[in-house]
């Protein structure tokens, strides 16, 4: 018999269990995948975290503070004042994350990337006052190797079993205690059933399963698209919270998920609707089934990511378009975690800055030549016709791909002092930051002859994080109906909704998904050692 059962083994899994063998507990972690795959979809980010006050703000010139920083959270997130759990684990956080997220990963031989991104600015709520989103040097894959392997060296490394293709399907109870947890092999079919003083429930979200996503649509987002790709882990399939909701535990805010609106097929696909989250180029034209500019506020990334999904969702094809050429391409495509950026996640600055100052071409090529969602053509006329070939009918006209780029074109000709579109003042806008300048186009029109070819790529919703989920206390105990803890047992990270069940409310401040699974998944262990 363990002292402590850790289910999961993700960023929270691995961070509890750190902590747990610190404090001298013995430990069984159970994981549903396979060795490989070990630190879950952590491992396949970006790896940027939210973090507030840090050097490399401070070498900027910001000076950002909690108080500041929370005020963000609550207006950007729209918490709503009497939940408590939520609101006391987002004041948790931004108080905690320099010192028990950023410090502790710094300790541990982490590093970040010098300029900290800005994103979620805002667009009707306000956002991040300053650039907090903070990149690991290395990307995710660093991060979780980094764990993992100070998991595997730990000094009480003899304290600590682990167990993969383990899938847990429900927790064992004696008087309303839980007292451990029972499943069979993913790869063999046996059963088992294991018993410990403490059970944490470290096993990310449920946007792995597509009817979940359905079932759980937010009502701000009408109703769920035909096609919605999966972007989140294979194994994020909910089973866990029906576990914790039979032994008592309360589930809530479920319609709060964090997806995305520009998502494309998986050139390689691993899993069942395995698509990729595109950062969407800033300076490409958002357009609508027919091809149509999506307006009269055009869709630009970086300010809202939740108002993007409820903008394609209302259009009355729930997918679109973005127009642009290779130029653009060049500058500002990017595709988000670790796989597609191969110059962060091997830490090669020089090629890291080639791709800055030149353009990456290799993504270019990449989802161009591989993804079935890019299509090229030297002109609008031959664009439409592949547009329409892709998706099987005639839908995008020519005249309006041409109306969408030549008015856009023609506000460029004016000059900065006479633009008067949206989009462009938030070009203008983003090139104020040094992360963004070098990122970010200077007002490139769609139709310069000399920026070709065109390109169109074709996107849909694409399912990524739970924002809610498991309720708890700020000592990760999970609570029932009546708000009291269910005896010996826990939740972190993903599937605790990152903290309280739901810490960020309706919106994140992104790179608080990481952060809230480090920081929960500390918390975590170390109350579930001091009550073994």
């Amino acid at each position: 018999m363990s002292e402590v059962i850790v289910i999961g083994g993700g960023i929270a899994g691995i961070c509890a269990a750190l902590e747990l063998l610190d404090a001298g507990r013995d430990v069984l972690l159970l994981d549903r995948d396979m060795p490989d795959n070990f630190g879950g979809l952590a491992k396949e980010s970006f790896g940027g975290i939210f973090l507030v006050g840090t050097p490399e703000q401070r070498f900027a010139g910001i000076r950002d503070t909690p108080a500041l920083a929370l005020a963000d959270w609550h207006a950007f997130g729209e918490l709503d004042a009497s939940d408590r759990w939520p609101c006391a684990w987002a004041e948790a956080y931004v108080h905690r994350c320099l010192d028990d997220v950023g410090g502790w990963l710094r300790g541990r031989g982490v590093r970040f990337v010098p300029v900290p991104h800005w994103v979620e600015r805002g667009q009707f709520q306000p956002g991040n006052s300053f650039p907090r989103f903070h990149i690991v040097w290395g990307t995710g894959e660093e991060l979780a190797s980094r764990l993992v392997d100070q998991l595997r060296s730990h000094p009480r490394s003899s304290r600590l079993e682990i167990r993969f293709a383990h899938r847990v399907e429900g927790l064992v109870t004696s008087d309303g205690v839980v007292t451990g947890c029972r499943g069979i092999g993913e790869d063999d079919g046996r059963p088992f059933e294991f018993a410990a003083g403490a059970v944490i429930v470290a096993a990310g979200g449920f946007n792995g399963d597509i009817e979940r996503v359905r079932q759980h649509w937010h009502r701000d987002w009408s109703s769920p698209p035909p096609v919605i790709l999966n972007g989140s882990h294979r194994y994020a399939d909910g089973l866990l919270h029906d576990a914790v909701s039979a032994a008592g535990g309360r589930l809530t805010h479920l319609d709060a998920m964090w997806n995305y609106a520009a998502g494309v097929r998986h050139p390689r696909p691993r899993k069942p609707g395995h698509g990729l989250s595109l950062v969407p180029p800033r300076s490409a034209l958002w357009l609508d089934w027919r091809g149509r500019r999506i307006g009269p506020m055009p869709l630009v990334t970086g300010f809202d990511t939740r108002d993007l999904v409820a903008r394609v969702c209302a259009q009355e094809r729930q997918y679109s378009w973005q127009l642009l050429n290779r130029r653009i391409a060049l500058k500002e495509l990017a595709v988000s975690g670790a796989e597609f950026n191969p110059s962060v996640r091997d830490k090669k600055a020089l090629a890291f800055l080639r791709d800055l100052l030149f353009g990456n071409r290799w993504l270019y090529d990449e989802m161009t030549a591989n993804c079935k969602d890019f299509v090229v053509g030297r002109d609008l006329a031959e664009l439409a016709d592949r547009m329409n070939a892709l998706q099987g009918d005639d839908s995008v006209s020519v005249e309006a791909l041409r109306e969408a780029a030549g008015s856009y074109d023609a506000q460029i000709d004016r000059g900065p002092r006479f633009h008067n579109d949206e989009q462009l003042r938030r070009i203008a806008s983003v090139r104020r930051w040094k992360g963004d300048r070098l990122r970010t186009c200077k007002f490139q029109k769609i139709l310069d002859p000399r920026a070709g070819p065109l390109i169109a790529i074709r996107e849909f919703i694409i399912s990524r994080k739970s924002l809610g989920g498991i309720q708890t206390d700020l000592q990760c105990r999970v609570l029932d109906h009546a708000g009291q803890p269910v005896g010996g047992l826990y939740a972190a990270g993903e599937a605790a909704g990152f903290g309280g069940g739901g810490m960020h409310g309706l919106r994140a401040l992104e790179g608080s998904f990481l952060g809230g699974c480090i920081l929960s998944g500390r918390i975590a262990g170390q109350a579930s050692a001091s009550t073994t």
